[in-house]
């Protein structure tokens, strides 16, 4: 008799620990999420600065206002020891308009920015607009920096 009432005081103590399972979590836990969110927000700040692209030119300075532009430009730069960039990439003065001509999604319309460096000879720098100008291109403009007062 003490045989089956141990046997059913079993059986009885399995029930109960399969009426105490824990309840499944409906919750979702943000802090991972946070977390990784927190990261990355923290590589993209260090990381956006070093994105701008171009080649380093020190900028005469000029009373001109800033020009809106909606688009990204393509821009032909001359440093100081006068060699032509077109966007990052060094071309000879020979291949600036046929380049141009590839890449110009809007033709002869499309917006030309010509940087020139401070230092860059001035002979330089006009013989490339001279050639993007005589190419048919019409929106050609000059980049400077703005003059600080004082």
């Amino acid at each position: 008799m003490g045989a089956s009432l141990a046997s059913s005081g079993d059986r009885g103590n399995g029930r109960r620990r399969r009426g105490r399972r824990h309840a499944l979590m409906s919750e979702i836990n943000v802090t991972p999420f946070v977390d990784v969110m927190l990261v990355l927000l923290i590589i993209f700040m260090v990381a956006a600065p070093l994105l701008t692209v171009g080649v380093p030119i020190d900028l005469p300075e000029t009373q001109a206002r800033a020009l809106n532009a909606e688009t990204q430009p393509i821009t032909v730069s001359v440093n100081s020891e006068g060699l032509i960039y077109l966007q990052e990439t060094e071309i000879p003065l020979d291949e600036v308009v046929p380049k141009l001509e590839a890449i110009a999604g809007a033709g002869y319309d499309e917006r030309i920015y010509v940087r020139g460096d401070r230092a860059a000879d001035y002979g330089t720098v006009m013989q490339v607009m001279a050639r993007i100008s005589a190419a048919g291109f019409r929106n050609l403009g000059l980049v400077t920096l703005q003059e600080q007062d004082g």
